[in-house]
């Protein structure tokens, strides 16, 4: 009789020994990678919150290469901005304090020092980061700004600053050097000062007359064009009485001629002599009057307006924002004469008011904005058809939300805007449009020239309009140039619902002002030997001075710096926020799918005393025999 060998690979000894044996690598396993398992099945019930947590660290490691790259792109950014305050400083500084000395190209050390300068802008607003070029908006693969040299001298096709300087310097002066004034003397014992053409943006505008001339008539300024006149009257003026004439510069600013009358020989500055002649001749101190203003004039005009002229030309040609200008129209008034910012909108002659006028029940429409007219107790969007055009102006103005009022002079009618594109301005009743119409409007809807703008006609020094320039003017700004904030051009999701805006474009009122009054300065030449060549520059100066200078209301470099540093902190704060949170979503897939040490190592041994009994008992098992067994 034989007895059959016992199969211990096949008995409940041995499956638990394998399965022991499998246990003792699992957990090998885990002691070496400190993972529950390999695979998501041997994770546990947990696992789910784990994958969860792990898409979230996903996400926050991507907001952190986000914020990385907008750290980057901010630090760089800011450190041009810095760059241009460094230099804005640096320009008024010089244009405040330096001599007016002039070397033989005709400008001062400041000046020579403004146009290294604005090279040096222009490399600043060209920065870029990796591809991105930081000054240009949405079109950051563009470069800002064009060429500095092109800029200033212009290329074979279209004019620069110099060249649209130049221009408006003619324009302004006119032929005969007076600020396109016409100055005459009707009748022996009066004089006369016009303007050449009614409505023109060029030269010296009479702005007021005032006068203790004693026995002296004084007309004015009144009429189209605009002018005033002075009659003597056969009488001669006491000492010490006194002509004053204000006039506004293309520039905005105003400048004052006071004119003394005086028995002093010689004849002090600022004077003009009273006839002493026996018998007194009257006559003779008139003609001594019209000398000593067209002295006056003609100084006026070739220092401050040749300055101001300058600035303007530089406005027209960096300036993006631009204007409606309607022609010069009159009142019904008896005599009449051109409306001005009191005119009302409405009534009957010989009143001071607009005919066809607006009537109660007629609207325009202002870039989308409906403006009605009523007869009275107007609210809101309303006007009563009594008010003035200054009034409408402003109204206006503050649907379109220029930055320069509106203006009227002489019956022309400026209406600013800071975006050229958008100005639209009809009548939705055919009474409104007729009255605008009154206004100098003709055409509907009213629209914004498009700068550049460049002296309309040849030659300059005789031309009455501004024109579209930009098919043959540089343009200076070359990136993305649409409506709406710069800072939104360019945004970045740093947070599942934060997002940040760092745009910035080299347009900006705070960047293109600055780049402006430099370029102007340190392109401004004059004659190194010429009468007024120093009062000129000196001029200019002040005007560099001013503009330089960061004025209430209007935006700063700083603003820029400051509300890109906005984004960095909201950046700060949201890392902040995903710090904590990493923490705590890691601390979730720990726990999920990790392995501690010490469990495993304490398994491991419990497992090993296990298996070495069951080896234990499985070869006391296979030494057992039938005899042994007996």
């Amino acid at each position: 009789m034989s007895i059959s060998s016992i199969n211990y690979g096949s008995s409940v000894l041995g499956a638990q020994i394998r399965n022991i044996n499998q246990q003792l690598t699992d957990l090998s396993t885990q002691l070496s990678t400190g993972k529950l398992s390999q695979n998501y099945s041997g994770m546990g019930t947990n696992e789910g919150f784990a994958i969860a947590s792990r898409s979230q660290l996903s996400n926050i490691a991507a907001y952190t290469d986000t914020m990385t790259n907008v750290n980057v792109n901010i630090n760089l950014a800011n450190t041009a901005l810095q760059s241009m305050t460094t230099i804005r400083n640096t320009v008024q500084t010089g244009s405040a304090t330096s001599s007016q000395d002039l070397n033989v190209n005709g400008q001062t050390v400041a000046q020579n020092t403004a146009a290294a300068q604005f090279g040096s802008m222009v490399g600043v607003l060209n920065t870029q980061s990796g591809n991105r070029y930081l000054f240009s908006g949405t079109a950051y693969n563009t470069q800002s700004v064009a060429n500095a040299g092109d800029i200033i001298n212009g290329t074979t096709t279209q004019a620069g600053l110099k060249t649209v300087m130049a221009e408006r310097q003619a324009a302004d002066l006119g032929a005969n050097g007076m600020g396109r004034l016409v100055q005459t003397q009707p009748t022996p014992s009066s004089v006369n000062v016009s303007e050449d053409v009614a409505g023109s943006p060029f030269g010296l505008k009479i702005a007021a007359v005032s006068s203790t001339l004693t026995g002296a008539t004084v007309t004015g300024p009144s009429g189209s064009p605009v002018s005033f006149s002075v009659d003597l009257n056969g009488v001669n003026p006491n000492n010490g009485d006194k002509l004053s004439v204000q006039f506004t510069l293309p520039d905005g600013s105003t400048e004052q001629i006071d004119l003394t009358a005086s028995s002093t020989t010689p004849t002090p500055v600022g004077s003009f002599a009273i006839d002493a002649s026996t018998p007194v001749n009257p006559t003779n101190t008139a003609t001594n009057l019209n000398n000593a203003l067209n002295t006056a004039i003609t100084k006026l005009a070739n220092t401050s307006l040749v300055a101001a002229s300058a600035v303007t030309a530089g406005d027209n040609f960096f300036n993006t924002d631009s204007s409606a200008i309607g022609t010069a129209k009159t009142n019904q008034a008896t005599p009449a004469a051109p409306i001005s910012g009191t005119t009302a909108l409405s009534g009957t002659a010989p009143s001071n008011s607009i005919a066809p006028g607006f009537a109660a029940g007629d609207s325009i429409t202002v870039n989308g904005t409906t403006l009605s007219f009523v007869a009275s107790g107007a609210t809101g969007n309303q006007l009563n058809v009594t008010d003035s055009i200054q009034t409408l102006m402003s109204k206006i103005d503050s649907i379109t939300g220029t930055a320069k009022p509106s203006t009227i002079h002489g019956g022309s009618i400026t209406i600013n805007t800071d975006d050229a594109a958008s100005l639209s301005i009809s009548g939705s009743t055919p009474g409104a449009t007729a009255a605008l119409g009154a206004l100098g409007f003709s055409s509907s809807p009213i629209t914004a020239t498009q700068p550049p703008l460049r002296v309309g006609s040849t030659p300059a020094s005789s031309a009455t309009t501004l024109v579209n320039g930009s098919a043959n003017t540089v343009k200076w700004y070359t990136g993305n140039d649409g409506p709406g904030s710069p800072r939104s051009t360019a945004v970045a999701r740093v947070d599942d619902s934060v997002t940040v805006q760092y745009g910035a474009q080299a347009d900006e009122d705070a960047i293109r002002k600055q780049l402006q009054a430099v370029a102007v300065y340190g392109t401004f030449s004059t004659s190194p030997t010429g009468q007024y060549s120093g009062a000129q520059v000196a001029a200019l100066s002040l005007r560099t001075t001013q503009a330089l200078t960061p004025q209430a209301g209007q935006q700063k470099i700083e603003d820029i710096q400051t509300d890109i540093a906005m984004a960095q902190n909201t950046m700060k704060d949201a890392t902040t926020r995903q710090t904590q949170a990493k923490a705590q979503l890691q601390n979730i897939v720990d726990q999920a799918e990790s392995a501690s040490p010490d469990q495993v190592a304490s398994e491991i041994l419990s497992l090993q005393n296990a298996l070495q009994a069951s080896y234990q008992t499985t070869a006391n098992l296979a030494q057992l025999s039938l005899v042994k067994y007996l």
